[in-house]
């Protein structure tokens, strides 16, 4: 069987080549999103005058959406099928591109969060469905290598977002302030809606083949697995979950608490409070779990819970440092040399600003050069769907990681242009990870697939907690010292890369 096909052909021989496209537009849809919402972080700053950490008030909205709906997406999507489910969340996105016209009349931060957290929400449907759904439309050994490869036309919507973003936050920014760029901010955002609602009519008229995960270990396997392996490391792995857990709704807590109190030592009562309060109950739940843990739950498997939690903090990683980028090349890059002065790549003349007798980038060059490192990102997709066919994917997973390690300190130390390149680099080794931790973490959960999707796309809300972080380092010290954050996030990323096969009992 040629290797192309067979990469989109089940075991009966059908082919689901159309439907893989089609679903692929799903993929280059949220990244699209995501995008222009990473580059609207810095407009805000500028027109409400808001620190760093206060401008991360754009990330935390985006990935409370994923929080709040992962779990009802996922359950949803196991009542009323692939299908439905799609259709759900298209309609969801489209609600909350739309909301953004009237958002700009009301012209305050809580609308624009507001319609921020209604597309999340949308997008953590088409992520809980579009994920699982690429495993299953072909032979499930390219399982790995056909979510990797669906990821790569979501890497191209991550380039062209930021091409958007300039476009309408900051073009008009040279001509009447941030205060004219946010009048034009409804645009992309209403177009995006309009085509959401032609792109769900193409699904409501398309039938999309329900097909079953058939990686399922068979039932002495999973047995052996339940009863030798999975009992000890499965429940240690619950505990992580709920430690992981615990300090994210700690965080979510403390995060609201601070829009009306301002005592740090309030806010500090208040963080651990809910750290003790959500372990408490959340051991209940674990002993509960653990009471009845068998191969027919997902959480029987270490593996899978091992990939919420590399998943948490590989999101955190990722949104810390997309959220950042813009703010890392408008303040920390050393001086640009006077050939830079209107460089197409910049984005011409309104790509740099001079500050002190300095040619720096401004922030209209900044969201070009993010086009740039998306463009990497993208590259990283391709490379990695191709060698991801040649190398187990936990291998590469654990390597790339642990190479996002060594940049990440590379740009805390702020060695010059160095520094600057490895940031650029981080973006094409950052690639492959969440994909790849998806496909792991549902390795062999059958039709528990679809359950267990939802809670590795909850563990998404990691990206609400580190932009915020990152953001108070940035404002004590400087942006380059704020990624020691993500430094620590990738490495556990690695850990549960070069930890998998024996998290799996794969071999």
């Amino acid at each position: 069987m040629n290797e192309k096909t067979s990469i989109f052909k089940t075991e009966d021989g059908k082919s689901h080549l159309f439907t893989f496209t089609l679903i692929c537009t799903l993929f280059f849809l949220w990244a699209f999103c995501n995008s222009m919402i990473d580059s609207m972080d810095k407009h805000f700053q500028l027109l409400l005058n808001l620190s760093k950490r206060e401008s991360a008030w754009v990330q935390f909205a985006h990935y409370l959406g994923y929080f709040l709906m992962a779990l009802p997406a996922g359950w949803l999507t196991h009542k009323l099928g692939y299908k439905k489910g799609i259709l759900a969340g298209l309609l969801i996105v489209s609600a909350g591109c739309l909301w953004f016209i009237p958002a700009t009349s009301i012209a305050t931060f809580w609308a624009f969060l507001l319609g921020v957290c209604i597309v999340s929400m949308g997008l953590t449907f088409l992520e809980t469905v579009a994920n699982p759904y690429t495993t299953v439309l072909g032979s499930t050994q390219y399982a790995a290598t056909r979510i990797n490869l669906a990821q790569s036309f979501n890497g191209l919507g991550w380039i062209v977002g930021p091409l958007v973003g300039a476009q309408f936050f900051y073009a008009s920014e040279a001509q009447g302030g941030a205060q004219a760029a946010s009048e034009t901010l409804w645009i992309p955002y209403a177009g995006v809606g309009v085509f959401v609602l032609l792109l769900s009519f193409v699904f409501l008229c398309v039938k999309l083949p329900e097909l079953g995960n058939t990686d399922s270990p068979d039932e002495s396997n999973q047995s052996n697995l339940s009863h030798t392996l999975n009992r000890s490391t499965s429940y240690k792995m619950l505990l992580l979950n709920l430690l992981v857990l615990s300090f994210a709704v700690a965080t979510i807590a403390v995060t609201f608490s601070s829009i009306k109190i301002s005592d740090q030592n309030t806010l500090v009562t208040i963080f651990s409070g809910t750290i003790v309060l959500s372990i408490v109950l959340g051991l209940f739940f674990v002993q509960k779990i653990n009471r009845n843990l068998s191969s027919e739950s997902i959480w029987a498997y270490p593996h899978f819970s091992g990939s919420t939690i590399a998943q948490f903090f590989y999101v955190a990683a990722q949104a810390g440092t997309f959220a950042y980028f813009m703010f890392y090349v408008t303040e920390e890059l050393p001086p640009l040399p006077e050939m830079f002065q209107g460089a197409w790549l910049l984005g011409g003349e309104a790509g740099t600003v001079t500050k002190n007798g300095i040619l720096m980038v401004s922030e209209k060059g900044g969201a070009n050069l993010l086009s740039v490192a998306f463009g990497l990102f993208v590259l990283g997709r391709f490379t990695g769907a191709a060698l991801l066919k040649r190398i187990p994917a936990h291998q590469v997973l654990g390597t790339y990681g642990a190479i996002n390690v060594l940049l990440m300190l590379l740009i805390t130390l702020k060695i010059g242009w160095v520094s600057v390149l490895a940031l650029f680099l981080s973006f094409f080794f950052m690639s492959v990870m969440y994909p790849t931790i998806f496909a792991l973490g549902i390795f062999g959960l059958g039709e528990k697939a679809k359950v267990a999707s939802s809670f590795i796309v909850m563990a998404i809300m990691g990206g609400a907690i580190v932009p915020k972080a990152m953001g108070w380092v940035g404002d004590h010290y400087n942006m380059s010292v704020g990624f020691v954050i993500p430094m620590v996030c990738f490495i556990v990323v690695a850990l549960y890369g070069f930890a998998w096969s024996k998290l799996s009992g794969s071999q």
